[in-house]
């Protein structure tokens, strides 16, 4: 018994057992930076928005044309050339005869 329990005692180390491997590493470390001292932040108000004033407009006024009205024409009547009795501006010699001639 004392065999078997050794044999099973072996094979579980052999299969506990992780295989050992032999490598080689290079590296390059680069350092930590050094210790930075920022100022301040700097934080600005926020940003107030005033409203514009109102802009009141009067109200829209319409104004109707007049309605179209269809009538017979009074006529035109005028007095002929024979019922003149006014002063007759014409021509007179040189020159057209005006009232406000002052070399007559």
């Amino acid at each position: 018994m004392k065999r078997v329990l050794l044999i099973g005692v072996a094979a579980l180390a052999m299969a506990a057992a992780a295989p050992a491997m032999a490598e080689v590493s290079v590296g390059i470390a680069v350092g930590v930076p050094g210790i930075v001292v920022a100022p301040a932040p700097v934080y600005y108000p926020p940003v107030q928005y005033v409203a514009p004033q109102p802009v009141y407009y009067p109200p829209v006024r319409y104004v109707a044309p007049p309605p179209v009205v269809y009538a017979p024409y009074g006529g035109y009547y005028r007095r002929g050339w024979h019922e003149w009795r006014g002063r007759h501006e014409g021509w007179r010699g040189r020159h057209w005869r005006h009232h406000d001639d002052d070399d007559d």
